[in-house]
């Protein structure tokens, strides 16, 4: 039996995949290997991973958007506590799908990884009490390299499950509500500016 199973392109978005390994149980315990290298590279995905990083988070908490300009990290996020709404968005200037994104639900028990390669920025809305997540990254991190975008940009029109407001001009979290509780962004990412796709598509 395979260990795990790879779907492509997700999204219409090339390089964008979800993987999701297969479950061994029996009367007492479940088993899984949630990475393999080997198995990785005959599936065609020769990534290599240099770091692994873990954080938590509460219910309303949205991060993003994230990513790195210098020494661009490919991520593979799983979660392993609770559930989140994990969101790429294509910035890759030269890609078919340049500026669209994609959302995908990652809780404990469908044990989904989303892999998001080089290129994307990364961003997460917490939908359960707690949640963990577990990512590798292809690169390390250097935080003066780190930028960002604003979680409700109105020309990437991201839909984030269950988050209603008016949208003000601004990444701010006031007046935005996710199932009537107040929405939660660390105050870096409520600074965050609109993109420019135009700008990056002409390398401004």
């Amino acid at each position: 039996m395979e260990r795990f199973n790879v779907t492509r392109n997700v999204g219409g978005i090339e390089g964008l995949c979800v993987i999701t390994p297969n479950l061994n149980r029996n009367n007492c315990s479940c088993f899984t290997e949630t990475y393999n290298q080997k198995d990785m590279e005959a599936k065609g995905l020769d990534m290599v991973f240099v770091q692994e990083n873990q954080s938590c988070s509460r219910k309303g908490v949205l991060r993003g958007m994230h990513l790195q300009i210098r020494y661009p990290q490919g991520k593979l996020v799983r979660v392993i506590n609770g559930s989140v709404f994990d969101v790429a968005v294509d910035l890759r200037k030269d890609s078919k799908s340049f500026g669209k994104w994609y959302g995908i639900e990652l809780n404990k028990d469908n044990k989904r990884q989303f892999y998001i390669p080089e290129g994307f920025a990364h961003g997460f809305l917490v939908t359960s009490e707690i949640a963990e997540l577990c990512f590798k990254v292809t690169n390390y991190y250097y935080p003066e390299y780190e930028q960002g975008f604003a979680w409700n940009d109105p020309e990437i029109k991201i839909v984030w499950p269950g988050i209603r407001g008016i949208y003000k001009g601004t990444a701010a979290s006031d007046g935005y509500y996710v199932n009537e509780e107040k929405l939660i962004l660390a105050e870096r990412d409520q600074n965050l500016n609109l993109l420019s796709l135009s700008k990056i598509k002409d390398g401004i």
